[in-house]
């Protein structure tokens, strides 16, 4: 299915289907991180491992709240500021946080964080928004390949799959995928 309806999207992620769908810089595909299926689904059409773990999106700060409770009130500062205080054609920042128990080990592969990014992308907010939380995001593209840059480039990789979902609409301003940044000891983990 090809939609620019976001209820239909956030449709498709509820019923545990794996969605193609335009972030800030590439195209992402993203699912319910609580449907482990849908999860391995994503791994099998980019063969990835699972050891490496995936970005959770979120479009709104409360979504994604109970992660930043053990954070010092600087380092909590700072993580909510990249998040709100970029311009539009700012780079985003995802944000490795300690990890609860509420996050699936699959989500996190071989670490002990959960890769974060609170989103401004409209659709991406929108998406969240109507999902109800937050949701898978890993770059849509086989391993080793560049990520899509549009609809085409997403159909043209992942052809052969017949339950992938789409999400049409434009791509943020970005020029690059977020950095990655380890909120505790500030390493960065992709400039």
């Amino acid at each position: 299915m090809i939609t620019t309806s976001v209820a239909e999207a956030a449709a498709c992620l509820k019923q545990g289907e794996v969605l193609a769908y335009p972030t800030e810089a590439v195209w992402g595909l993203g699912c319910d991180p609580y449907n482990e299926q849908a999860f391995h689904e994503i791994l099998q059409l980019k063969h990835r491992p699972m050891e490496k773990g995936v970005i959770l999106l979120a479009g709104h700060i409360s979504q994604v709240e109970h992660l930043l409770e053990t954070l010092s009130p600087e380092i909590r500062e700072r993580v909510i500021a990249s998040w709100t205080n970029r311009s539009i054609s700012e780079r985003a920042t995802t944000w490795l946080l300690p990890a609860n128990a509420d996050i699936p080990a699959w989500i996190k592969g071989n670490h002990p964080k959960v890769a974060v990014r609170v989103t401004t992308h409209p659709l991406c907010v929108a998406l969240c928004q109507a999902f109800g939380g937050f949701i898978v995001s890993t770059s849509a593209n086989p391993a080793g390949e560049n990520p899509a840059r549009s609809l085409q480039d997403a159909i043209q990789y992942f052809k052969d799959s017949e339950t992938l979902n789409y999400l049409n609409g434009d791509l943020g301003l970005s020029q690059e995928p977020s950095k990655i940044i380890d909120a505790v000891t500030g390493e960065v983990i992709r400039a």
